[in-house]
């Protein structure tokens, strides 16, 4: 497979759902973007399925938000290529929760 080796940042009920503690290191292909992060990640750990992606659209789910580099990446698709220092793994890319309120 020809990938990239990069590094995520996952928020902390994802992090319990996949029984895991700290960053996760994943192979992806290339090119590399948030859809290919996430199949690289259901891949390695089945129980984060459709906790950050729908099951049936495979888009993100709304109060989960994409960041690299200082930004949001959320609202660029799942197809957007991920920033180089991302794909190179100077950089994470990390996962959270998104706050709501009123």
């Amino acid at each position: 497979m020809s990938g990239a080796l990069i590094r995520v940042e996952l928020a902390s009920h994802l992090r319990g759902l996949a029984r895991i503690s700290g960053d996760v290191e994943l192979e992806v292909a290339t090119p590399v973007t948030p859809r290919t992060v996430v199949d690289a990640l259901e891949a390695k750990y089945p129980a984060l399925r459709g906790a950050v992606r729908e099951h049936v659209t495979h888009e993100r789910r709304p109060f989960l938000r994409f960041f690299a580099c200082g930004e949001d990446l959320s609202h660029q698709g799942m197809d957007a290529l991920l920033p180089e220092a991302v794909v190179a793994g100077r950089e994470p890319l990390v996962i959270l929760g998104a706050i709501a309120g009123g």
